[in-house]
C-alpha cells in the first residue's frame, strides 16, 4: 500500500526567536482523514513535543450555524501532549495559524478552528500595529479564547506540595477548569521556584499554576510557570489557556485589563494579553517561529 505524505512543521510559539517559547509539532491532514485519535496520540508520543496540533480543513459548505457566514477559512483541530489529548491549548492554537500564515496555506487573516469545545478564532495581526516599530514581515497571532472563572467561595486551603511550603504564598485558588492556581508574593519567588513534580502530581487539581506581581520597573505585569505532571509533561513552558484564568485574576488585582505577561520557565515567553469583560473573553496575542519543517508518512 502506497504511503502519503503529510506536512509538518514544528513551530516555537510565544517567542520571536528560535528555541525558546513553546514548541509545538503541527500536522496538516486531508480534508476527511482517515485517521483515528489513537494514531494521533501515537504522532504526539513520537514528536514528544509538549502539544502537536492536527489540522483538517472543513470545507465552506460544511459551516454550520454557529460558524456565520463569513469566508473565513476554518480547520478542525485536535491538540495532544505526548500521552493525553487536551481541550483547549492556546500555545498549539498559535503555531497552527503561523503555520498556516507562513506557509501560504490560507489567503485570510482571520482563521476559525473547530474544536470539540466550540469555534476558536485567531487573527493575524501587523506587529507595527501594537508596538508602533518597523517590523516588516513580522506579525503577532491573536487568539480569542473564553474566560476561565475561579470557582465561587473563599480562597482554598488545599494540602499544597512541599514545593511551595517554603516560599510566601498569598492566594490560592480553584480554577473552573480544575486547575489550582497559587499566588506567591512576588515574581523572582515564581522564578526562583524549584518544584518537586512527584510531590505536584499528588496535588489537588489537574495543573498547578504559580504566578506573582512583576518587579518594580519590570516591563512585565506578572510572573506565571505552570506545572502539569499529570498530563505527561513536568512543566508547560508557555502557556496560554491558563492566560484565560489568570487575566480575570490579575484585572481584579491590578485594576487593569490590557497586561504584558511573562512565562517565567527555562525557556521563557511572553504574552501580550487582554480581558474583555462585557463578552468574557480573553485576548492572547503572541509571536513564532518555525524551527523545522517536514513530511510525516503515513
Amino acid at each position: 500500500m502506497p504511503q502519503r505524505a503529510i506536512k509538518y512543521a514544528v513551530v516555537d510559539a510565544f517567542t520571536d526567536e528560535a528555541f525558546k517559547g513553546n514548541p509545538a509539532a503541527v500536522c496538516l491532514l486531508d480534508e476527511n482523514p482517515d485517521v483515528d485519535e489513537k494514531w494521533m496520540l501515537s504522532v504526539a508520543k513520537e514528536f514528544n513535543a509538549p502539544m502537536t496540533a492536527f489540522l483538517s480543513p472543513v470545507c465552506s459548505d460544511a459551516h454550520d450555524a454557529e460558524s456565520s457566514d463569513d469566508d473565513a477559512p476554518r480547520f478542525r483541530i485536535w491538540w495532544f501532549t505526548p500521552t493525553v489529548e487536551v481541550d483547549l491549548c492556546g500555545h498549539g492554537t498559535l503555531a497552527a495559524t503561523h503555520f498556516l500564515l507562513t506557509l501560504d496555506l490560507v489567503k485570510h487573516d482571520i482563521i476559525k478552528f473547530v474544536a470539540k469545545i466550540g469555534i476558536v478564532t485567531a487573527k493575524k495581526v501587523p506587529k507595527a500595529d501594537f508596538t508602533l516599530k518597523e517590523t516588516h514581515e513580522k506579525f503577532f497571532v491573536e487568539l480569542d479564547f473564553p474566560v476561565v472563572p475561579m470557582m465561587r467561595g473563599d480562597a482554598l486551603e488545599p494540602s499544597l506540595p512541599m514545593t511551595l511550603k517554603g516560599v510566601s504564598v498569598v492566594n490560592v485558588q480553584k480554577t473552573s477548569a480544575d486547575d489550582l492556581m497559587v499566588e506567591l508574593s512576588s515574581g523572582k519567588e515564581v522564578a526562583m521556584l524549584e518544584p518537586n513534580f512527584e510531590e505536584i502530581k499528588k496535588c489537588d487539581g489537574r495543573r498547578v499554576i504559580v504566578t506573582g506581581r512583576a518587579p518594580d520597573g519590570s516591563e512585565y505585569d506578572f510572573f506565571t510557570r505552570v506545572f502539569c505532571p499529570k498530563f505527561g509533561l513536568d512543566e508547560d513552558s508557555v502557556c496560554g489557556s491558563a492566560h484565560c484564568a489568570l487575566v480575570p485574576y490579575w484585572s481584579k488585582r491590578l485594576n487593569k485589563q490590557s497586561f504584558t505577561a511573562f512565562m517565567a520557565s527555562p525557556r521563557t515567553g511572553v504574552l501580550y494579553v487582554e480581558l474583555e469583560e462585557k463578552s468574557q473573553r480573553v485576548h492572547i496575542r503572541g509571536e513564532a517561529v518555525t524551527v523545522m519543517l517536514g513530511t510525516l508518512l503515513v
